[in-house]
């Protein structure tokens, strides 16, 4: 055999091996295009406007979230313009109800103007214990008073009590807690006594002791300043210095122990990091993040220290008469309430919704900047 003939088998398998079956068919052309679409990048999503791109980008605040939850509360919004509504009449009411009616020919007093009959302080003898009528809204009490004149300047009266005493709550708070809270050390622990001292003291009853003993001396005195007057109110300012003395240590506590959170953030640090002082550090950063706990505290106890004012004045040792308060009313109506309990049912429904209102209120601001204070 030659080497041709050895030589001609393999080069047939060589080329049996290399050539394509000839019945293999190419695939068909849908295969192709499904692999060619597997092969291609996904297409992009069509490009967003700017307005859109913003929204994505500009992250709602923490306040505006707090700001979203208080609204969708409907009981603290319904508080919220209770208190409002309540303020505008305290406020804006005695003047415009004091230009409201004509000249009345009083058996006893002669022709008296709408601005005399319509003030808190007036007396008709000869018109006692009156129902509401044309005249007098609300009806008289049983010194012929028109009570929605005394009403709402009892509103009035609660209204400035309750600020002065928060005033004095929030700035006493502020820097007493701030201070032990921040610095520590011996300030925290003379604070932290000094504020367990005042907590020794009840509210209330420190309240009446104070306008108890020196309650008749300061009235003739306060009743020189010209916003005061000899109206009865002189022990106003008495009565607010008593509650707010008394009430200023929660505030400081709550300060204190978020201050104590606050001084541990990495902001803080970066602050004291980049040469940033003391005082830089907590008018900049300290209180302006304490301000959403002060509000919710100060807003759960304003209704404390309403109760307070209309129960100092309730027992007599507050705003005397000829002035008016709530808890005037509610006193002098008393004896009262089983011949006439409409002279106590107004005064006392009206306090009771004002309470009501801003602890409805500070319940809500308090789920709002907090919310799992409800859990």
């Amino acid at each position: 055999m030659s080497m041709d003939a050895h030589q001609r088998p393999s080069e047939a398998a060589g080329e049996s091996f290399v050539k394509p079956d000839a019945g293999l068919q190419p695939p068909p052309a849908e295969l192709l295009e499904l692999a060619a679409g597997v092969s291609e990048t996904p297409p992009r999503a069509a490009p967003l406007g700017e307005e859109e791109v913003l929204q994505e980008r500009r992250a709602p605040s923490p306040l505006r979230e707090s700001l979203r939850r208080l609204r969708r509360d409907r009981r603290a919004m319904v508080s919220l313009g209770l208190i409002i509504f309540f303020v505008l009449v305290a406020f804006f009411g005695p003047p415009i109800y004091q230009h409201i009616g004509s000249i009345y020919q009083s058996p006893q007093n002669g022709p008296v103007p709408a601005s005399v009959y319509h003030s808190y302080y007036h007396e008709e003898l000869i018109r006692q214990d009156e129902g509401p009528s044309a005249q007098y809204w609300l009806g008289t009490d049983d010194l012929g008073r028109d009570i929605l004149a005394r009403l709402m300047q009892g509103m009035l009266v609660s209204i400035i009590v309750a600020t002065l005493v928060e005033v004095v709550d929030i700035v006493l708070g502020l820097i007493v807690g701030v201070l032990a809270g921040y610095f520590g050390g011996w300030i925290d622990q003379l604070l932290a006594r000094f504020t367990d001292l005042m907590f020794a003291f009840p509210g209330l009853l420190f309240a009446i002791m104070l306008t108890g003993i020196i309650g008749p001396g300061a009235s003739d005195a306060l009743a020189k300043l010209p916003i005061i007057g000899p109206n009865g109110n002189g022990r106003l300012l008495l009565v607010s210095l008593a509650l707010a003395i008394t009430v200023w240590p929660l505030m400081a506590r709550y300060v204190r122990g978020q201050t104590l959170q606050l001084k541990e953030q990495q902001f803080i640090e970066a602050a004291r990091t980049s040469g940033s002082s003391d005082l830089r550090i907590i008018f900049r950063h300290i209180i302006p993040n304490l301000m959403s706990i002060v509000v919710v505290a100060s807003t759960l106890n304003i209704s404390n220290t309403i109760i307070g004012e209309a129960g100092i004045s309730l027992l007599g040792l507050g705003v005397q008469a000829p002035g008016s308060s709530l808890g005037l009313m509610i006193s002098d109506a008393t004896p009262y309430i089983n011949t006439h309990p409409w002279e106590i049912l107004v005064p006392t429904t009206v306090l009771a919704l004002i309470v009501l209102a801003f602890s409805f209120l500070g319940d809500g601001l308090r789920d709002a900047f907090d919310p799992r204070s409800k859990d």
